[in-house]
C-alpha cells in the first residue's frame, strides 16, 4: 500500500485559490518600497549558527528554543529565524555599507521551531526592509510612513494601531536593567518560572510577559524612560513630531521591547485586535550597534519586517476581496481544425496583448462542458471558435459575468476588440 505523505507539523501549503491574494500582497509591497527608492537583496536561507547567536542574543527564546540547527561536517548551521542578521552579514561581507547609505528590501521564508497556531507557523514568510548609514530620526519616521502607506493601499489602516517606544542607548539600558532587576527581586515570590529565568538573563523581556498578574505588578516598576539622556529624548521627540505632522496616530507602549537583543532607541509594532493573540503584523526599530557587532565598521541602521501569514490572515479576516482572477479569457474551440487554429490565435493574442491571461481549453468536450470550465476559471470572457465560425473567418466573444448576447467579430479584429473590452 502506497504511503500518503502530509505536510510537516508547522508547515503550510499555499494553494492555488490562496496564491492570488499572496501575489497581490507581494506585488504591492514591492512596488511601494521601490517607490521610496529601495533595492532588493537576496540572502541564503542557511547561515552559520553563530551569526544568530551573536546578533539575536544567546538568551533569547529564538536562540534557546526555536532555531533549526544542524551539523554540517563539523560546522553548526541554522535555518534563518529572521532576516536582519543575514542582511547585515551580506553587507559586511561584500563591503557595500561602509561609509555609504543603503536602503534595501528582501522577502522569503524564515524558520522557528515553536508551537504552531493560527497565524504562526514553523515555516513563515517575511517581507523586510533594512536601511544603513542614516542615524537621524527622520529615517525612523520614513519607515513608519512607508508601512502606513501599505496599510492605506489595502484600506486596512483602521484595523491597525501603531505602538511606539524607545529603548535608549546601551548605557541607558544597562542602568535601567539594574533598577529593574532590583524591583523584580523584591517581588520574586510572585513571578512565574519564565519571568524568574528572564530576570537574570534578559530582564527587559519580562516587560513583554503575557501573564496578566505580572503585567499588573509591572505598573509600579521603574520606567526605562527615566534613564534617558538628552540625545535619546531629542531623537524620540523628533520622531514623534514628524509622525504628528503627517497624521500618523500612535500610542506609547513603554513595555514594548521586541524579542531580539540588537535593538536600541526606536522600536515599533503595528498591531491588530482582529487576530486574537497573534496581533503583531509588523515590527521593527533601530539597531545601530549590530553592524560593528558582526565585524563591520560602525554604521547606524533601522528596519522592519512584516509577517506575511498574519498580513494575509488579517485581509482574509476582514473580508478583503480586491484580488484579480488568474484568467481574463478562456478559449473554447470545437472541431479538429478549429482546435488547431485556436493555438495560433492564442499565441498571436499573447504577442499583441502582453499582459493578457488567456487559458486555452485542452480537455476536449462539447461547448457546454467547455463553458462550465470557462466559468470555473473565473475568466471574464470566453472565446468561441467552431468549424462554422472558422469557415466564416469570425470568432465569438461571450461575456461570462453579465447577461448579454454573444458577439461575433472578425478574427483579424479580435485583438483590438479584446483590448477595448479588457481596457488593455
Amino acid at each position: 500500500m502506497a504511503v500518503k505523505f502530509q505536510t510537516v507539523t508547522g508547515m503550510k501549503d499555499i494553494l492555488p485559490q490562496e496564491s492570488p491574494l499572496w501575489q497581490k500582497v507581494e506585488n504591492v509591497l514591492k512596488s511601494t518600497v521601490s517607490s521610496y527608492g529601495y533595492s532588493e537583496i537576496r540572502m541564503p536561507i542557511v547561515e552559520s549558527t553563530g551569526l544568530f547567536v551573536r546578533s539575536i542574543g544567546e538568551v533569547t527564546d529564538v536562540v534557546e528554543k526555536e532555531m533549526y540547527t544542524f551539523d554540517d561536517n563539523g560546522d553548526s548551521l541554522s535555518l534563518r529565524p529572521e532576516g536582519t542578521a543575514g542582511c547585515v552579514r551580506a553587507c559586511v561581507e561584500h563591503g557595500i555599507i561602509h561609509n555609504q547609505e543603503r536602503r534595501m528590501w528582501y522577502t522569503g521564508p524564515m524558520f522557528r521551531h515553536e508551537r504552531p497556531q493560527k497565524g504562526r507557523y514553523r515555516e513563515f514568510h517575511q517581507f523586510g526592509v533594512e536601511i544603513f548609514g542614516v542615524a537621524q530620526p527622520e529615517m525612523d519616521a520614513e519607515v513608519i510612513l512607508l508601512t502606513s502607506r501599505i496599510w492605506k493601499k489595502f484600506g486596512i489602516q483602521d484595523h491597525l494601531v501603531l505602538e511606539l517606544n524607545s529603548l535608549g542607548s546601551a548605557q541607558e539600558r544597562a542602568a535601567y536593567r539594574d533598577s529593574l532587576v532590583e524591583f523584580l527581586k523584591s517581588h520574586e515570590d510572585v513571578l512565574d518560572e519564565d519571568c524568574r529565568r528572564r530576570m537574570y538573563t534578559n530582564p527587559l523581556r519580562v516587560l513583554d510577559t503575557k501573564n496578566n498578574d505580572i503585567q499588573k505588578l509591572l505598573e509600579n516598576a521603574p520606567k526605562l524612560s527615566d534613564c534617558f539622556g538628552e540625545d535619546t529624548r531629542r531623537h524620540f521627540n523628533r520622531l514623534k513630531e514628524i509622525l504628528d505632522a503627517n497624521g500618523i496616530a500612535y500610542r506609547i507602549n513603554e513595555r514594548l521591547v521586541r524579542g531580539l537583543d540588537y535593538y536600541n532607541n526606536t522600536v515599533f509594532e503595528w498591531v491588530t485586535d482582529a487576530l486574537g493573540s497573534q496581533g503583531t503584523v509588523c515590527g521593527g526599530g533601530r539597531y545601530d550597534g549590530l553592524v560593528e557587532q558582526l565585524g563591520g565598521q560602525p554604521s547606524p541602521a533601522v528596519g522592519f519586517a512584516i509577517g506575511l501569514e498574519r498580513f494575509v490572515l488579517l485581509l482574509q479576516t476582514i473580508g478583503y476581496s480586491d484580488v484579480e482572477n488568474a484568467v481574463d479569457v478562456f478559449f473554447c474551440a470545437q472541431g479538429d481544425e478549429a482546435v488547431k487554429q485556436s493555438f495560433a490565435i492564442s499565441e498571436n493574442l499573447r504577442n499583441d496583448i502582453p499582459d493578457l491571461r488567456l487559458m486555452l481549453n485542452c480537455s476536449g468536450g462539447n461547448f457546454k462542458k467547455q463553458f462550465k470550465r470557462a466559468d470555473k476559471s473565473g475568466a471574464a470572457y470566453a472565446l468561441v471558435l467552431g468549424e462554422s465560425e472558422l469557415a466564416d473567418g469570425i470568432i465569438g466573444i461571450k461575456n461570462l459575468r453579465q447577461e448579454s448576447e454573444q458577439i461575433n467579430v472578425k478574427i483579424s479584429e479580435l485583438t483590438n476588440e479584446l483590448k477595448k473590452l479588457l481596457g488593455a
